[in-house]
């Protein structure tokens, strides 16, 4: 007699995916990381999924236009909470990202599969990092205002996992390297150590992310014969995907993918 049936590994994404209250889906994330790691998991990399554009989510946040949030001062107390929960819910977000991303996409590599598990299981312990800070500060996450812009970029992405590695790792989260050593210089001013200790864990795991993106995204390209730089900068047109802003951490971003033909352009806008 053989040992119990796998679970396959799109039916525990998307119980991940649909769990709503963070630490629901935080244990979720961290239990099936473990149980992949353990060989529990079947990788059942051909079966099709429906996919799931609505991902659990807690009733708040309030969800609001960019242009509603308000702004994040990290010279006051209550300024520093808004930014932590900016923060946070980024986060939150990057976790239904890396979910789906395994999730939506059927018949890639296996590591493709390891890649974004672990991928999910970092930005899960981000969230709780910052949640558990957010309380020092008087707050939980949901006591500010939100937008959704980072998973209304994985609805215009869904189609095919090129966009989505070129658009999501590689524009957005890579936005984020170039943001921290900004933040980091205002949590410094404020005096508020544990927050640039948070940072620095989530800055060196997000250059594997990007890092990671920038490696499928090659492949992919590789597989169908695409130039990678001139596609990457004809889909941020095509997509309308948010404009590239300087000033940017071209050392993250080296570490993290980017071609230096791809820095000298950044470095020319």
């Amino acid at each position: 007699m053989g040992g119990p049936a796998l679970a396959s590994l799109p039916g525990r994404l998307a119980d991940c995916l649909r769990a709503s209250e963070p630490a629901a889906k935080i244990a979720c994330v961290h239990g099936l990381q473990a149980d992949w790691l353990a060989g529990r998991v079947e990788l059942a990399a051909d079966m099709p999924r429906v996919p799931i554009d609505l991902p659990g989510r807690p009733a708040r946040p309030e969800r609001v236009s960019p242009h509603q949030v308000p702004r994040r001062r990290a010279d006051t107390v209550a300024g520093r909470a808004a930014l932590v929960h900016a923060l946070a819910h980024i986060e939150f977000n990057a976790i239904n990202l890396a979910l789906d991303a395994a999730h939506r996409f059927a018949g890639m590599p296996a590591a493709y599969y390891a890649d974004w598990l672990r991928v999910a299981d970092e930005e899960a312990l981000h969230f709780d990092l910052l949640d558990t800070h957010l309380t020092t500060l008087g707050h939980r996450y949901g006591d500010f205002p939100a937008h959704d812009g980072l998973w209304d970029m994985a609805l215009k992405t869904a189609h095919d996992p090129l966009v989505r590695m070129a658009l999501v790792p590689r524009v957005l989260e890579a936005r984020g390297l170039d943001a921290a050593p900004l933040i980091v210089d205002k949590l410094k001013a404020a005096n508020d150590g544990r927050m640039v200790e948070i940072l620095a864990v989530i800055e060196r795991d997000e250059i594997g992310h990007v890092a990671i993106g920038s490696h499928w995204f090659g492949w992919l390209c590789r597989a169908r014969g695409m130039e990678p730089d001139a596609t990457f900068r004809q889909l941020l047109v095509e997509y309308d995907a948010p404009p590239l802003k300087p000033p940017f951490n071209l050392a993250a971003r080296r570490a993290a993918g980017f071609s230096e033909s791809e820095l000298d352009w950044l470095s020319g806008l």
